[in-house]
């Protein structure tokens, strides 16, 4: 591996709790010959002590903006509005591959300045399968949240957490009602995070994933009081929940936490919302009558950071320790160029690569 340079940056978000590399992997990364530099956060979990301790070069938050060209600037949630023009390499959550709100300004930034794009949730393996992902933690919120809202135990503003005071707040008390659920998307990573959720609220859920999805049954899903999607589409789908089901006075269900959170993109599997809701107001009312209340947070594993950021860290580090242009790196970069491609038909502007 060349030598290489990440450059950890703050995460302009408040609610981004979340380190894409823990301190204990900042120091594997050090001895095997990478130079890491940490911006300083107030909202990391991780204190910069903790990295300063391991080797890691301390600097002020954003001052990615002036590293040297061949730095790697590693984050989790979108960039800052400027610089307009970027320069670097980038290594987050980009969404901007699925005309998502604000995609095609975002992949216009890279092109002005020449940087490009290593979106993580492209970071796959040969047969398709994310390398680094926060699947199961978003699935295990997302249910857990779900749960304590139709319990009506649901306290705002959110705030971070551990695992085991969650699973305490999970589990039955007297006078709890027993409830429905159902999982679409059981089968992969949030999948799983939402089941073991709802075992620890004391209930079995319903599984469904594509075979169930192929020919959906919505009267069977309207029947469910919860419903929890993880589906995470490639392709468009006919969507799980549409306007006319949330008026049919039939419906049994009352509470939906889409884990996905892809509105605004036409591979929205439930778009019957049009913004996110956030850590302050987690729930937005869809309906009063019956009642249908919605949870589409996207940034669900912030709320227990520790522990997400350390699975996602241990994923992860080993593709940085291989960092170089081929193999899942290089697919990461061949999917930007694709997407800058696909851009420019669509604006009738052709370039190449």
């Amino acid at each position: 591996m060349t030598e290489l340079h990440l450059w950890l940056r703050h995460e302009t978000r408040p609610t981004e709790r979340r380190t894409p590399i823990v301190p204990t992997d900042a120091a594997r990364l050090i001895e095997s010959g990478v130079a890491v530099t940490v911006e300083e956060s107030a909202e990391r979990v991780f204190p910069i002590e903790e990295y300063e301790a391991v080797g890691c070069r301390v600097t002020g938050p954003g001052s990615w903006v002036s590293a040297r060209p061949d730095a790697v600037i590693l984050g989790l949630k979108e960039l800052p509005e400027q610089p307009q023009a970027l320069t670097h390499r980038h290594i987050y959550f980009g969404h901007a591959y699925k005309s998502q709100p604000g995609a095609a300004a975002l992949l216009h930034r890279f092109t002005a300045g020449g940087g490009t794009l290593l979106d993580l949730e492209y970071l796959v393996d040969d047969h398709g399968r994310r390398l680094a992902a926060f699947g199961f933690w978003a699935g295990y919120l997302g249910a857990a949240l779900a749960v304590l809202q139709h319990r009506g135990r649901l306290a705002a503003p959110l705030t971070p957490t551990h695992k085991e005071a969650l699973d305490e707040a999970l589990r039955p008390a007297a006078g709890d009602a027993d409830f429905t659920a159902l999982v679409i998307g059981a089968l992969g990573r949030s999948g799983r995070g939402a089941r073991v959720a709802f075992q620890t609220a004391g209930m079995e859920p319903t599984c469904w994933d594509l075979a169930e999805t192929r020919a959906l049954d919505r009267r069977a899903l309207l029947a469910h009081d919860v419903l929890v999607n993880a589906v995470l589409a490639t392709t468009p789908v006919p969507p799980f929940l549409r306007e006319q089901d949330l008026d049919d006075p039939d419906r049994r269900l009352r509470t939906v936490c889409d884990v996905t959170c892809d509105v605004g993109s036409p591979l929205n599997v439930l778009p019957v919302y049009d913004r996110v809701t956030d850590w302050a107001e987690p729930v937005r009312r869809l309906r009063k009558e019956p009642e249908l209340d919605l949870i589409a947070i996207d940034n669900l594993p912030s709320l227990l950071p520790k522990e997400s950021s350390a699975d996602f860290s241990a994923a992860l580090t080993p593709q940085l320790l291989d960092f170089h242009t081929g193999g899942p790196w290089g697919r990461c970069r061949e999917r930007f160029h694709a997407a800058v491609r696909e851009l420019a038909i669509v604006e009738g502007e052709p370039r190449g690569d």
